[in-house]
């Protein structure tokens, strides 16, 4: 990608406020993932990297978190398969003994299309499956190992509230993650395990070049207030502050980093 996104390795600073904690993350090899990856692992936490198979973009999280002082666990697969979720769960406890945080944050974004027609079936069931199916079957066996004071991190997207015709498959999985995780919130209140959404504006990540071409690219985040694009460091310590016990009075809520732009 040019220019090469943003993912904090420079300007990122620590102060323990995630000190020997253990997060599973999805979609941590880029974007994104990536940058929670390097934020946690400065704060203090060892990491499960999920990705689906850019293993040389794993390895650079890898490396980015070890350079922290902290364990990562590379685990590909996908997401779409319940199996592997359950695996991701299973392979991150046994390597670490536990575990104190999920963040679901992989998503699979498609070409944007000129008309509803043109979304085939098989690509709105992948959809489905890896943006928010995912989500269930991740919580579903995390929670035998999630203890009270656990956290639940659910990406998001201003898709859910200003839904792009062109990504209607995709946008339609975001609406989903935030009811998801306000019933999610609810239930597992009385568990004394919190669920949170971030919910990005436009970020210059790899699902952007992937999904628009050409001059939407070139402008891609000129219609936010500030008038860029945001860039995936600025998205992670969004992340820090829903895991850490910073924000221990917060559930149910979804936070927009969004360059200015306004979620209802």
């Amino acid at each position: 990608m040019t220019p090469a996104p943003d993912y904090g390795a420079a300007t990122y600073r620590g102060f323990g406020r995630l000190t020997d904690r253990v997060a599973l993350i999805t979609g941590a090899d880029s974007g994104i993932g990536r940058a929670v990856a390097l934020a946690f692992a400065r704060e203090g936490a060892d990491v499960a990297v999920a990705y689906l198979s850019e293993h040389e973009d794993a390895e650079q999280t890898k490396r980015v978190v070890e350079e922290a002082g902290r364990t990562a666990l590379l685990l590909p697969g996908d997401l779409s398969a319940e199996a592997h979720c359950r695996s991701l769960v299973e392979q991150t406890v046994a390597r670490f003994g536990r575990l104190d945080v999920l963040v679901n944050n992989a998503a699979y974004q498609g070409p944007a299309v000129e008309r509803i027609e043109d979304l085939s079936a098989e690509r709105v069931e992948h959809t489905f499956r890896t943006n928010i199916l995912a989500m269930f079957h991740l919580v579903r066996h995390a929670l035998p190992h999630l203890q009270a004071g656990g956290v639940i991190i659910n990406t998001a997207s201003i898709q859910a509230y200003e839904p792009s015709p062109e990504i209607l498959d995709y946008a339609s999985t975001k609406g989903a993650i935030v009811t998801f995780s306000k019933g999610l919130a609810k239930s597992l209140a009385e568990r004394g395990i919190r669920v949170n959404v971030v919910a990005p504006g436009p970020v210059w990540t790899p699902l952007i070049p992937q999904s628009y071409g050409g001059e939407k690219v070139a402008s891609f985040g000129a219609n936010t207030p500030l008038g860029r694009a945001g860039q995936p460091a600025e998205l992670a310590p969004a992340f820090v502050f829903l895991a850490s016990d910073e924000s221990r009075y917060i559930t149910g809520e979804v936070l927009g980093v969004t360059g200015g732009r306004s979620l209802p």
